[in-house]
């Protein structure tokens, strides 16, 4: 039997490499309910005083279908995804407003004797999580049932950097101020995808014995041909988001027993961990594209100008035009990219702007942060060209780049030679950037 010196001295190098990491956890309504919830709040003040960055996603299933049944309204379900009609969503928001208030009086227990004696955690929940609605589904109309749209990462980021703990409730917001009801399984991952999280934690329900036959770890890849292989369920759902959230820059995913006594400092703390993990791989990084990339970037960037979306590019201009290129690689495979082309525009004819171009990623690994690793690269190498400013062309993605600093201008803003170069029939908008 492990005795607690032997425990914390094997905890000790996890304790380390765990601080001031940042950890994403899910737990259901049913979770909500249960007699030993208390006991894994308290472990959750334990992981944030020894220095994990927490985010916390709950549920609230059975609150809003114990309400409805309590006013004689119909359950409705398509699938696996509830129908938030007008009679639900009352529902929906009294649940979300009551769990909030349960987890905040939970979370602020302080009282002597108890496991958070002299806790003083910072509780910050809000509108961090945009929607849109699922609209009509195999002939039926969701209404107010969403699915998210855009995560307020750089806000939870703060929040966090203040010693804050967030607390984010199943509910999206559309611009026009409508509410709608989303996963909250699907919400946690959006989440840790959006904030760059180290690690995402389902805490699941394994009374039904699903997650005991898990395997104890799993790459991305495996964990979607395991979830392909079970009945639908949330151990499937939760294996392929936990997998996505892998692709898109969360380094590890837990699907953890949340009945199992102290299942969150057993995964965390100690060798054998606790639950299954999905891990991706880390042999990625940014480096100036070579003559062997060049059937890589063809691939990659052939569906986008299928779509019209960039402008088609030879092998051989791409050969030509290799030195121009940056990459994103993982493990041999290219998975974005974005060029750099320095113009004169002085009377010297010394480069003074430069065209960003060419720039994509992977669709399985969109929204992973790439895209802003290559700008800041672009924006480096141009900087180091001394070149003033940058502008780029583009058809699809104009507010990418206006969120990212660049503004709207006009085609005599353009270096003359790429003016002579204008493709009307594209009829590309231009932006500029001033470094």
């Amino acid at each position: 039997m492990t005795t607690p010196i032997a425990w914390f001295r094997e905890a000790s190098p996890y304790i380390k490499s765990h601080r001031g990491s940042t950890a994403v956890v899910y737990f259901g309504g049913e979770a909500l309910e249960a007699a030993q919830f208390p006991g894994l709040l308290h472990d959750l003040t334990l992981l944030s005083h020894l220095g994990l960055r927490l985010v916390l996603v709950h549920g609230i299933r059975p609150q809003i279908d114990a309400r409805l049944a309590a006013r004689g309204a119909q359950v409705r379900y398509h699938g696996d995804v509830r129908i938030t009609d007008g009679h639900a969503l009352p529902a929906v928001m009294e649940a979300a407003g009551a769990a909030r208030v349960q987890l905040e009086a939970l979370l602020s227990l302080g009282l002597p004797n108890t496991p958070m004696s002299g806790a003083r955690l910072r509780v910050v929940s809000g509108n961090f999580v945009s929607a849109r609605p699922l609209g009509v589904r195999d002939g039926i109309d969701m209404q107010h049932s969403g699915e998210l749209r855009r995560v307020d990462s750089a806000a939870i980021r703060e929040l966090l950097d203040l010693g804050q703990l967030v607390l984010i409730s199943p509910l999206g917001y559309s611009p026009t101020g409508e509410v709608f009801n989303l996963r909250a399984e699907e919400v946690a991952a959006g989440v840790a995808a959006a904030i760059r999280a180290d690690k995402l934690l389902f805490l699941l329900d394994g009374a039904g014995g699903e997650l005991a036959d898990l395997p104890a770890q799993l790459d991305p890849a495996a964990a979607d041909r395991l979830a392909d292989q079970l009945a639908d369920g949330e151990a499937a759902r939760t294996l392929r988001l936990a997998a996505a959230s892998c692709r898109h820059g969360v380094r590890r995913g837990h699907l953890l027993d949340w009945r199992r006594d102290g299942v969150l400092l057993s995964e965390l703390y100690t060798r054998d961990g606790a639950g299954s993990l999905v891990a991706g791989d880390r042999y990625e990084g940014l480096r100036r594209a070579r003559i062997e990339d060049v059937g890589g970037l063809l691939e990659l960037i052939a569906p986008l100008e299928s779509e019209g979306a960039l402008v088609r590019r030879s092998r051989e201009q791409l050969e030509l035009e290799i030195e121009n290129f940056w990459v994103v690689e993982r493990d041999g495979a290219i998975l974005a990219c974005a060029a750099l082309y320095p113009y004169a525009s002085g009377a010297d004819g010394e480069a003074t702007v430069g065209e960003l171009a060419c720039v994509a990623s992977h669709r399985d690994y969109a929204g992973g942060g790439r895209g802003d690793a290559l700008l800041a690269r672009i924006e480096q190498e141009a900087r180091a060209m001394g070149l003033a400013r940058l502008f780029v062309l583009t058809t699809r993605t104009a507010h990418w780049f206006i969120e990212r600093g660049f503004a709207a201008a006009e085609l005599g803003d353009l270096p003359v030679r790429k003016r002579e170069m204008y493709n009307y029939q594209r009829a590309s908008k231009v932006f500029v950037k001033t470094l």
